[in-house]
């Protein structure tokens, strides 16, 4: 298999599973609604969770860590093929993986912010990448209840811990900062409201929350 056909491959099949939404797909299946209608218009977790409750959220989060796991997999086998790092095919996969699940076509390319997919991907990635990312997402999350702050962070920690971890590879860095900028851009509105101190903190709880004419 030539270099290119390899890399048009796997970018394709990355991107296909990062299409597979699972918080588009449980809202349709057992909800009959889509969750990109509701709160903050994002097919993600957390406005899962905010509209729906925690009952069906282990099912997104299956959904989509398995397609994350499932991509870097496939770039770990495929890049070592043609002679390439196997490190190489797991960021290249990542990287497309992300952009699928934030501009699926089988969704009209409206999809999630990428933090359960990414997060996910630091799982499959290093180690000691996903520790540092991990770390500071769970740190900040529980010490301030801003998942967008924890999410923001352990974006930006991805490139700095892969310098680290993989000095001198310039390609791998580079898909690092690429996916590091593609959450911090579909975190923009979050990154405003931060700053103007008007960002929604995270609330707990089981059950859909009730609408103003169920009270």
């Amino acid at each position: 298999m030539g270099k290119a056909l390899c890399f048009l491959l796997a970018a394709c099949a990355s991107y296909l599973l990062g299409c597979v939404n699972g918080a588009i797909l449980t809202s349709r299946l057992f909800y009959h609604d889509d969750i990109r209608k509701h709160g903050s218009g994002n097919a993600g977790l957390t406005n899962f969770y905010r509209t729906y409750g925690a009952k069906l959220a282990l099912l997104v989060i299956g959904c989509d860590m398995a397609k994350a796991a499932l991509a870097v997999a496939l770039g770990a086998w495929a890049f070592p093929t043609i002679g390439l790092s196997s490190v190489l095919g797991k960021y290249f996969a990542a990287f497309f993986c992300v952009v699928g699940h934030m501009f699926p076509a089988l969704y009209g390319f409206k999809g999630g912010k990428g933090i359960l997919c990414s997060g996910t991907l630091l799982l499959c990635l290093n180690w000691r990448v996903a520790l540092v990312g991990w770390g500071l997402f769970l740190v900040l999350w529980l010490t301030t209840r801003y998942v967008s702050l924890g999410s923001v962070s352990a974006a930006i920690s991805l490139p700095i811990s892969t310098h680290f971890v993989y000095a001198g590879q310039g390609w791998v860095l580079l898909f690092a900062s690429l996916i590091s900028l593609l959450v911090l851009w579909a975190h923009r509105e979050n990154i405003v409201r931060l700053l103007n101190g008007t960002e929604h903190k995270f609330k707990f709880h089981v059950n859909a929350p009730k609408k103003e004419d169920e009270k």
